[in-house]
């Protein structure tokens, strides 16, 4: 059989105004709106409003949604929105009921002025967990739509769109928010409640653009699976295991607070405090895993939950990816997800932090690494999808990871330099640079490994898997550069990268993602 035939440079550019591909420009924007609004433009908010540092970044349990979407991904997969299902389909009517909670959790965080007292915070972080819930279900059905809208031809173009409407939604829910807050009249001198409740209602009207594109783009014709349609017993019972699954995890992490006493004595047997750490938080996160996994089996061992249903919805994703790719190359695939972002996210955690340690201003903040590097990124993500059809993902993907260690190191020359606006300039276009490709290609590979029958619970594991190691290590970064100083981290994290690129090389002979051939819409 011939290979497809390689589309030349004017095909490649012409479709990225294929319809599928500038509807994920949209739907993008959407995603990337919310995720700023429990992070950045929040605790500036709560900064303003003199609330604790402590109480602070207890608001950053709200994102803990995005670390594990696997755990309710069944339940986009198989469970019908009542009436909405029949006017939008299975997609269009999730995507459309996660976008308005998005919108309604949004406009509950401008209702409440959290330096009111104890309550109103207690209700401010409520309302920041359910828009990280429902941010986190709406990038679910997103997936899962791109996956099903488009043959393999499209998805990385699709990828590459994607990010750039992602990006700009940031912009907006970061920037945008400061901007306009600082525009309705509040500061850290005077600050002003009603500011803060106009520029996160102004946020919420934003969503308007994800949700008018979910009303006027069509339902995948791949929606209609057999096993997909459940009866209304097993769709309750779904719901059951979920939230008990839910509660056992959270009660397992709780639980285990005691554990993080033993961290100093940890630190001092390993000498390194940054270390102990990690393996304490990691520890933490195995007991709630395996607290929620215990009560699966006690309520299957006491036929409260038919087993055939856990089976269906969490076990046949996993044994479908291992079936399809043999035990060997599912174990590299799934560890190269693990670390493939490692070196980008353990970086930029502490990124920020680094830069005002460097003597740069808030403003030279705002100008080079937030919009100029948000320009770059974009600019990276539509190279990496154009490159990934040109010659194939997977080389595009070894380029990406081996770009992305390399720029590491130049964060360390950075960090051993005299600070000037140039030198941030040629960091940041380098590193912002080489992340869009790498990403476009990663999400590419990520929606090429999973199977229409399962879709959205394969790609919310992969998404988790691709997040959760990098999180955790990263919210220690800062350990580590108290412990080793900015040059040595930075070299550490170029260190990182390199187990993705030895896993890239054993997929590569076993997985290769040919350049496709791009097929009219």
């Amino acid at each position: 059989m011939s290979s497809p035939k390689r589309p030349d440079w004017l095909e490649t550019l012409h479709a990225f105004i294929h319809p599928r591909v500038i509807t994920m420009l949209f739907l993008g924007f959407s995603a990337g709106l919310p995720i700023l609004l429990i992070f950045s433009s929040l605790s500036l908010w709560l900064r303003e409003a003199d609330v604790s540092r402590s109480a602070v970044t207890f608001f950053s349990w709200a994102a803990l949604g995005y670390s594990f979407k696997f755990v309710w991904a069944p339940l986009i997969d198989k469970l019908p929105v009542p009436v909405l299902n029949r006017l939008l389909g299975r997609r269009r009517s999730w995507l459309l009921v996660a976008q308005l909670a998005v919108v309604l959790a949004i406009l509950w965080m401008s209702s409440i002025d959290p330096a009111a007292g104890q309550l109103s915070l207690t209700l401010m972080a409520l309302a920041a967990v359910l828009l990280g819930f429902s941010s986190a279900t709406q990038d679910i059905v997103i997936d899962a739509y791109r996956i099903e809208s488009a043959d393999e031809s499209l998805q990385a173009l699709m990828s590459s769109s994607y990010i750039a409407g992602y990006r700009i939604g940031m912009l907006l829910a970061g920037a945008g928010a400061l901007f306009l807050a600082d525009a309705f009249g509040t500061s850290m001198d005077a600050y002003d409640y009603s500011a803060w409740k106009w520029a996160y209602r102004i946020m919420a009207m934003s969503m308007g653009v994800g949700i008018l594109t979910t009303l006027l783009i069509p339902e995948p014709e791949s929606t209609s699976r057999a096993g997909s349609h459940l009866s209304r017993r097993d769709s309750q019972s779904l719901l059951f295991l979920f939230f008990c699954v839910v509660l056992a995890f959270i009660g397992g992490y709780l639980l285990t607070q005691g554990l993080s006493d033993h961290s100093p004595a940890l630190a001092a047997l390993l000498h390194n405090q940054a270390l102990a750490s990690v393996l304490v938080a990691t520890a933490r996160l195995a007991a709630a895993l395996f607290a929620a996994y215990l009560v699966t089996r006690l309520l299957v061992k006491f036929h409260w939950i038919d087993a055939s249903l856990v089976t269906t919805s969490y076990i046949d994703p996993l044994r479908d990816f291992f079936r399809r790719y043999g035990m060997g190359l599912a174990w590299v695939l799934l560890a190269l997800i693990s670390v493939y972002r490692m070196s980008d996210i353990v970086l930029g955690v502490i990124s920020n932090v680094f830069y005002q340690d460097m003597g740069y201003s808030k403003t030279d903040i705002a100008k080079i690494v937030k919009t100029y590097g948000l320009l770059m990124t974009i600019t990276g993500g539509f190279l990496g999808g154009i490159l990934s059809v040109r010659f194939g993902v997977m080389r595009i993907l070894l380029l990406g990871a081996i770009l992305g260690a390399a720029t590491n190191l130049l964060f360390m020359l950075l960090a051993g330099s005299t600070p000037t606006q140039w030198a941030l300039i040629g960091v940041i276009s380098a590193d912002n640079l080489s992340a869009g490709l790498a990403s476009a290609a990663f999400i590419a590979v990520l929606s090429s490994l999973t199977n229409g029958q399962f879709t959205a619970t394969q790609y919310a594991i992969f998404s988790s898997l691709m997040t959760l190691f990098p999180k955790v290590l990263g919210g220690y970064s800062g350990s580590m550069v108290d412990s080793i100083g900015y040059s040595s981290f930075f070299f550490t994290t170029a260190l990182l990268g390199l187990p993705a690129i030895i896993l890239i090389m054993l997929a590569r002979g076993r997985l290769e993602l040919a350049p496709v051939e791009i097929k009219a819409g």
